[in-house]
């Protein structure tokens, strides 16, 4: 029981699917929101996301993620106030994925698949960092960070697929009923 907590203080449990490797080839549906839902990336008028120079740096680095990982490709997101939603497809698995790849990692010190060089957490936590990084640098002093964790739902099914993406593609529209709006 000893394992389960952080500083033998607080139980902090997975969010994630038990068992499910998060390197596998497959469709992913993300929801990343900014530190107590802070606005930092635009606002909505008239339906529409207007994204200011914060947004714009967090579109420029979600579009660059297929770049930096070889074995993804973005497909819909959107880029809200303060949070975004996208899909990420792992593909090409095989060709970049080897058991000796695997590290060790979190409170139990196991082998940890979340920690391969190409798992969906590698990538969410790249694109954080890179984010976070680069809107510092263009405001020095700036008070900006992400929440600590992520949202992620494992696409299975094309009609899923299908309603996730009408639901980010309609998210601006939705806003003032949207659960991340305060």
């Amino acid at each position: 029981m000893k394992n389960e907590f952080y500083k033998n203080k607080y139980r902090i449990l997975s969010t994630r699917l038990k068992n499910w490797d998060y390197s596998d080839e497959g469709m992913y549906f993300i929801t990343i929101c900014t530190l107590n839902r802070e606005r930092f990336f635009g606002e909505i008028k008239r339906g529409k996301m207007v994204l200011n120079e914060y947004g714009k740096c967090a579109d420029v680095i979600w579009q660059a993620i297929p770049e930096k990982y070889k074995n993804t490709n973005i497909d819909e997101y959107c880029i809200m106030p303060n949070h975004i939603h996208g899909i990420i497809e792992i593909c090409c698995r095989d060709a970049i994925h080897r058991v000796s790849d695997i590290k060790k990692g979190g409170i139990t010190n196991n082998d940890n698949p979340m920690l391969l060089r190409h798992s969906l957490a590698t990538i969410i936590r790249w694109y954080k960092g890179r984010t976070s990084y680069e809107m510092h640098q263009k405001q020095k002093g700036l008070y900006f960070k992400w929440q600590p964790r992520y949202y992620d739902h494992i696409i299975r099914q094309e009609k899923t697929l299908d309603q996730i993406r009408e639901y980010i593609h309609t998210n601006p529209v939705n806003w003032e009923r949207d659960d991340y709006f305060k």
